[in-house]
């Protein structure tokens, strides 16, 4: 691949991106999703961007697209009960979906991202390996990917050994967003609060008590939407003792001590993986049920819809809605959507 289109969010990786491209010879612009109302100034930031680096620029309104795809999937996800992941569901769908397409279609050989990542061919499979700097890897986020995709990206930054590296790459290049700090909230979330977010846009939260594992009930809570399973800060009651939500049941949202909060097996639905199409036997694999460094040693068995992690010790917090993914070493074998508990 020579001509690239580099996905730009107005942030200091995807910046860092371009300029590791130019320097390697390929033939690169930038481009830009709009997916929000609200979302012009990210776009304004990655113009800004690709200017100064001297880079064509593109941008596509993708709005009505990322409200079908992520949004409103987003919303459904909380309303069955979950704590939805919006970040891997768009990047399947619109960043390495929509964005590769209209990538293609005006004749890119293919796309690039700011993502801390590395894609290598073998045997005619193209697999995903986490970055050279472990404590920024970003392959969590990108399970879902299809080998389509991946024969078609570039992640530049995916040998960058540090973020100091990255933003002095953005600083040589004289991009004033060299300093931009990280964003670390869903984008179309910027201020953590969810619940305001759904119910502006019509969501009617859906009521029902706290109760025990033995069934006592303690009292009405503020919509089972409102809830995620480890929390403790923000329920709202007394319970005599030090209380978490450890799942729901219908409407009703499970609280009790800590030493509940933990499961040996994981179910794990809409299973995709990378290095081969299926599982078609139990292999040892390195695990993780959120975004973060550690992962954890599991035996991961195929089922009948899914699979099942067994984790060598009990993981803590295990929520439906999220994502889990599985490790060979170095290399991701995929990921999929935490079934209920």
């Amino acid at each position: 691949m020579k001509k690239i289109l580099v996905a730009l969010s107005g942030g200091v990786d995807s910046a860092a991106a371009c300029v590791l491209l130019k320097r390697q010879g390929y033939e690169v612009a930038g481009g830009t999703m709009l997916l929000r109302d609200g979302g012009e100034a990210e776009l304004v930031d990655a113009k800004r961007a690709a200017e100064q680096v001297g880079l064509p620029f593109y941008a596509f309104d993708l709005r009505k697209e990322f409200d079908e795809c992520v949004i409103r999937p987003f919303m459904q996800v909380y309303q069955a009960g979950g704590t939805p992941n919006p970040c891997v569901v768009c990047n399947g769908a619109m960043k390495f979906g929509m964005f590769l397409d209209k990538a293609l279609e005006l004749g890119f050989d293919g796309i690039a991202t700011g993502h801390y990542a590395r894609v290598h061919e073998k045997n005619g499979r193209f697999l995903l390996r986490v970055a050279a700097d472990r404590q920024k890897d970003q392959t969590y986020m990108l399970c879902m990917l299809r080998q389509a995709q991946l024969a078609r990206t570039l992640f530049p930054l995916g040998e960058v050994v540090s973020k100091d590296e990255t933003r002095l790459l953005a600083a040589e290049a004289g991009l004033d967003l060299a300093r931009k700090h990280d964003s670390q909230d869903i984008c179309f979330v910027p201020d953590g609060d969810y619940m305001a977010y759904l119910t502006a846009r019509g969501m009617v939260p859906q009521q029902g008590n706290f109760v025990a594992t033995d069934g006592k009930v303690f009292g009405p809570h503020r919509g089972m939407e409102a809830y995620t399973v480890g929390q403790r800060r923000g329920l709202g009651m007394a319970f005599g003792e030090r209380a978490y939500v450890l799942g729901k049941h219908g409407t009703d949202v499970v609280v009790g001590p800590p030493e509940k909060l933990f499961s040996e097996t994981v179910r794990v639905e809409n299973v995709n993986f990378i290095p081969f199409d299926t599982l078609e036997s139990p292999m040892r694999v390195q695990a993780k049920l959120r975004y973060t460094p550690k992962t954890a040693e599991a035996v991961l068995t195929p089922t009948e819809n899914g699979c099942e992690l067994l984790f060598d010790e009990p993981q803590r917090a295990v929520t439906p809605g999220q994502t889990a993914v599985f490790y060979n070493g170095d290399t991701l074998l995929g990921g999929g959507t935490i079934g209920a508990i």
